[in-house]
């Protein structure tokens, strides 16, 4: 059901928790329990472009961990949340199945391999500059 949830919305509104809780007739914190184990589960809306950073072993070696401390200082965000201004979400992903491509960064749906910390700036400066 929470797939479900988050599949219609984006993320897992607290509405949606509440109605969820009183129709399973378990507590609210029961289902927070699992959103917030399952880093599957957004607490959050989504922003309009999704950035998700690969650390897995190859890109966390290649910089991968870099990459993502970058976007977090330029969007003045951290992992798990929305730019204030609904345009951008981050996420920290555990792979996203490009290891010859690493370190990769993944926008929207396109994966962006051998991602250095000049590349992103400039590929986050283009899409920010998009209306």
């Amino acid at each position: 059901m929470l797939q479900e949830i988050q599949e219609q919305f984006g993320y897992i509104p607290s509405e949606a928790v509440d109605w969820l809780a009183e129709k399973l007739k378990i507590s609210k914190q029961e289902i927070y329990g699992v959103t917030t184990f399952y880093n599957h589960f957004r607490q959050n809306p989504p922003g309009k472009h999704e950035i998700k950073v690969c650390l897995g072993t190859a890109c966390h070696v290649g910089g991968g961990e870099k990459l993502l401390d970058t976007i977090e200082e330029k969007l003045s965000i951290d992992s798990g949340e929305t730019t204030p201004d609904g345009k951008f979400s981050l996420e920290r992903v555990a792979c996203v199945g490009a290891c010859a491509l690493a370190p990769a960064v993944v926008l929207d749906e396109d994966v962006h391999g051998r991602m250095t910390q000049r590349l992103l700036k400039r590929l986050l400066d283009k899409v920010q500059k998009e209306k």
